[in-house]
């Protein structure tokens, strides 16, 4: 398993439940832009994007686009189907990636195009995008090495 690729994530996991605090995130990511929100009173980035800021707890939020260099922070490997239908998509690789650019906010997502054996913690990575049926586009990542 360890020369497997990493796919994609499988279709069947691509519904997006969207409202007022991540429409913004969804819009961007159309433009193929990874857009982080930040506090407009005290510049916290936050994710994902949450009515109050945790650190002075105002609603208002700036959405910064921001180039997508990332680093891995946590990551599993499924290599078993969970919904029947899935078993071609594998394996996938879910993962926690943290953005420098972003005072280290981190996002959940998905790392793929590589070998298995060349994601670690700590590796530097990229945003991809995944332009999905269902009209969103998904921000993945794939290794920058």
């Amino acid at each position: 398993m360890d020369d497997a690729i990493a796919k994609k994530p499988p279709i069947l996991l691509d519904k997006i439940d969207t409202n007022m605090w991540t429409e913004p995130f969804w819009e961007a990511a159309k433009r193929h832009e990874l857009a982080i929100p930040r506090c407009a009173s005290c510049s916290h980035f936050r994710m994902p994007p949450t009515p109050f800021c945790p650190e002075c707890q105002s609603q208002s939020l700036d959405w910064v686009v921001i180039p997508g260099n990332g680093i891995v922070f946590s990551y599993t490997v499924v290599t078993r189907a969970i919904i029947q239908g899935m078993e071609d998509d594998l394996p996938y690789v879910p993962a926690v990636i943290e953005l420098p650019e972003a005072g280290g906010t981190r996002l959940i997502t998905n790392i793929i195009d590589c070998p298995l054996s060349a994601i670690t913690v700590g590796a530097p990575c990229e945003v991809v995008w995944n332009d999905v049926p269902s009209g969103y586009t998904l921000p993945l990542f794939r290794l920058s090495i």
